[in-house]
């Protein structure tokens, strides 16, 4: 589906067509919309349970707030799966599927999950389902993607601790044991990585940094492009004096300890986490695919609902409407609302007129706060004569 493709969900009364037939209504929704503007495709909703009038105001305002929930859990599953699959625009596109259905085939062939979302079920107990299914693949998906994080953290920092420099790499495959003294009282070995720039100032200055440094006692482990390890040793009493010193000296201390079976251990670890974190991919990729089909089925239903109630609200019982969903595009958008518009403006009544040239007006700006006080704007808080709302999958 193409990143420029826009969605509109427009309900009608069938009352648009001579007969009231459904059928003959929906094509004069489309010969409304020229193929120039989109294309329009049925979109069918099943009749539901309705309550009383003040119940459908306080469900019209919870359903807004709900498929705007729905619409960021798909844009965060979104951007999980695009950062588990390093930005690859094609993997990313082969992973956002709907029940195995590119998004636009499944929008066109829309029918309502009579099993997950039972029809027969009042409208509070159905937007209770959806709020809940919502929040659990929102929880799921950040669970298991802060998981995946930590243990990619966890790797990329043992990965650095075997290619960095000698100021960050594990010692273990650097230093012999044979240069540590260990099982003394008094004396202490410490490594300290200096920068090759420095190197001579290091050799000068350092028997003097602080008392009781063993003469002569730096010894040259290994180099690298930036950094030279020493061994220095002290006597204990002054290790702490020593280091801080060196640190202000901008020679980096390290903390190293000799262990029996080091090198087996740490190799061991690496492989480990390796193997953790290519299994917590996967597993962060088969949700994240599940979860993003299933946000967007969700949002779906809850902008069927939507239509729905605002259907209700506005054309009154009993109900016969047609929907639409209009394909068409960002740039088309606008267009395709004003022919709309411009068919169907009588049935806003006194809050459409014509101007001289005969162009559809919309009434001042006190028409469009009865509207919303009466719970009648369409998105972006702009009043439309007929039921609309415009979306995009992304």
């Amino acid at each position: 589906m193409s990143k420029n493709t826009k969605f509109l969900l427009v309900s009608l009364p069938a009352s648009i067509s001579p007969t009231n037939d459904h059928d003959e209504a929906l094509t004069t929704l489309r010969s409304a919309v020229t193929l120039d503007y989109g294309t329009v495709f049925p979109f069918t909703i099943p009749e539901f349970k309705i309550g009383t009038l003040d119940a459908l105001v306080q469900q019209a305002d919870d359903l807004a707030k709900l498929e705007a929930a729905c619409e960021g859990v798909v844009g965060k599953v979104g951007d999980s799966l695009s950062t588990i699959l390093e930005g690859d625009e094609d993997k990313i596109s082969q992973s956002k599927t709907v029940n195995d259905k590119p998004v636009e085939q499944y929008l066109k062939s829309f029918h309502w999950n009579k099993v997950k979302y039972r029809a027969d079920k009042p409208l509070g107990e159905i937007i209770d389902t959806l709020q809940k299914e919502v929040n659990s693949i929102d929880n799921q998906v950040k669970d298991k993607y802060n998981s995946y994080n930590s243990v990619k953290t966890n790797l990329t920092q043992l990965q650095r601790r075997q290619t960095g420099n000698l100021s960050t790499k594990a010692l273990t495959n650097v230093v012999p044991p044979s240069l540590l003294i260990r099982d003394s009282d008094y004396l202490e070995t410490h490594l300290i990585a200096v920068p090759r720039n420095i190197t001579k100032d290091f050799l000068r200055a350092y028997e003097t940094l602080t008392p009781m440094v063993v003469p002569r006692s730096a010894v040259q482990i290994a180099a690298d492009d930036e950094f030279t390890l020493y061994a220095v040793t002290t006597f204990k009493k002054h290790s702490q004096e020593f280091i801080h010193k060196c640190r202000e000296s901008k020679w980096t201390p390290r903390d190293f300890k000799y262990k029996e079976g080091g090198k087996e251990e740490e190799s061991k670890e690496l492989e480990k986490v390796i193997k953790d974190e290519r299994k917590i991919w996967e597993q962060a990729l088969r949700l994240g695919r599940t979860a993003w089909g299933e946000a967007v089925m969700a949002w779906v239903h809850v902008l069927a609902l939507r239509v729905f109630v605002e259907t209700v609200l506005r054309y009154g019982l009993p109900l016969n409407f047609v929907c639409g969903l209009i394909r068409t595009t960002g740039k088309l958008a606008k267009k395709a609302r004003g022919s709309l518009d411009a068919k169907f403006s009588y049935l806003g009544g006194n809050a459409f007129g014509r101007d001289k040239k005969g162009r559809v007006t919309k009434d001042d700006s006190s028409t469009s706060a009865d509207m919303q006080a009466a719970g009648h704007m369409g998105d972006g808080g702009e009043y439309s004569a007929y039921v609309c709302y415009e979306f995009e999958v992304r």
